[in-house]
């Protein structure tokens, strides 16, 4: 049962998201306006040391008023390969740079309403080169043994959809 979009009208547009009003025909005929976020790709890395730690920024998001949690992350910025922005945005938001990135796994995490795809991938190992080069990120950043991942999960201190999916999936497979 396939949904015909018959056009696509902007409502709002930036450098961030493009907002639309879609007229969409559903499988019984019915017509539908149905609203939809188009937004840039984005890339973020689980690095995981030699000790089975992953290393993760603490950081408060105002949208939710909350602390939490999270695997370094971005958009992936135009003309740029979604690894190249994981690698960068590791370095930008942590100080430290990534071993070698290979794909972990690619996940929508909110195709209902929004074509955002985020690009997961792991890197083994990483190398302090300085304090993060956006000081603005993260409260704090550090190594956190993967077996604390659910308990952290459980306090709800990691709760950004990304980093979640990403690290079961790391757990799933370790």
């Amino acid at each position: 049962m396939r949904w015909k979009v018959n056009s696509e009208d902007p409502l709002y547009t930036d450098r961030w998201l493009d907002v639309r009003l879609a007229d969409v025909e559903l499988p019984d005929g019915t017509r539908i306006g149905h609203r939809l976020i188009r937004m840039a790709p984005g890339a973020g890395t689980v690095v995981v040391d030699d000790r089975r730690r992953v290393l993760m920024i603490w950081r408060h998001r105002f949208i939710t008023d909350s602390w939490g949690w999270e695997i370094p992350g971005g958009l992936v910025e135009p003309g740029e390969e979604p690894i190249a922005a994981a690698a960068r945005e590791v370095f930008e938001e942590t100080g430290w740079r990534p071993g070698p990135l290979r794909p972990m796994l690619t996940l929508q995490p909110l195709n209902g309403i929004s074509d955002c795809e985020h690009h997961i991938f792991r890197a083994d190992g990483a190398v302090r080169v300085g304090p993060p080069l956006d000081g603005s990120e993260a409260a704090r950043v550090d190594w956190v043994p993967v077996a604390d991942v659910r308990g952290l999960i459980d306090k709800r201190e990691i709760v950004a959809g990304f980093t979640m999916a990403a690290l079961l999936y790391l757990l799933g497979g370790s």
